[in-house]
């Protein structure tokens, strides 16, 4: 039965990430520690969000940007694979404390960056990557960090979604690797990540039709809506820490 519930929330949560393209792990990382305990959740989370973020590209697969892909798969895959490595070494309520604070401090800086235009080039995406890939090697859910920077690239809609999921995807891959090189990642723990990705294959495909129907400062208004939500729950899970 609470397999099921995690399921039907994971189907929920695909649709929500589908959407603005995060908190879908932020969604269903706190009923999987309750389900299947703290140690087995990071890793479960790992490969359920490699199949979340490889159906977001199939859903996009035409509007995808290869060059910011690969600007930010090239520094974000090392990275990933280092911050996976150092995950033990750190205190997990400073860095959820730190990124709660991030998330919502972003908000009026993403909008701040919107009234100056800039737009941010190739190689800041790849200097992006590297930062945000090595946190992600660390943390469950980055999603809320990526936001900001692709759409001051310019993406938006169905390219920031294609776009963002594919770079994403790139950089779990590296963690999920990484587990598995250091034992973290038994088939057990696979087989489960599997099943629970299922449901969120299912939500993107179902966000597929919402999205082309967003204008784009809607789209943007419910992503500010969601770092708001993200980074009071970081902050609130750095509490309970």
């Amino acid at each position: 039965m609470d397999f099921a519930l995690v399921l039907i929330l994971g189907l929920i949560a695909g649709t929500v990430g589908g959407i603005v393209g995060f908190g879908t792990s932020i969604m269903l990382m706190p009923a999987l520690v309750l389900v299947f305990g703290p140690r087995e959740a990071v890793p479960i989370m790992a490969i359920a969000s490699i199949m979340a973020n490889a159906s977001r590209v199939a859903a996009w697969w035409r509007e995808v940007d290869w060059r910011v892909t690969a600007a930010y798969s090239t520094t974000g895959i090392p990275a990933a694979a280092l911050g996976a490595k150092t995950l033990l070494t750190l205190s997990p309520g400073v860095v959820e404390m730190a990124l709660g604070v991030f998330f919502i401090g972003m908000i009026p800086v993403r909008r701040w960056m919107a009234r100056q235009h800039w737009t941010l080039t190739l190689w800041h995406m790849a200097g992006v990557g590297a930062v945000i890939g090595y946190i992600t090697g660390i943390v469950v859910s980055t999603g809320p960090i990526n936001a900001p920077f692709f759409l001051a690239y310019g993406l938006v809609k169905g390219a920031y979604l294609g776009t963002e999921a594919m770079g994403s995807l790139a950089v779990y891959l590296a963690k999920a690797l990484t587990f598995r090189t250091l034992g973290a990642l038994p088939l057990e723990i696979i087989t489960k990540g599997l099943i629970i990705g299922s449901s969120l294959v299912g939500g993107a495909f179902i966000a597929k039709r919402l999205v082309i129907r967003l204008d784009g400062d809607r789209f943007k208004l419910m992503m500010d809506g969601l770092l708001l939500v993200s980074g009071l729950t970081m902050l609130g899970a750095a509490i309970r820490a």
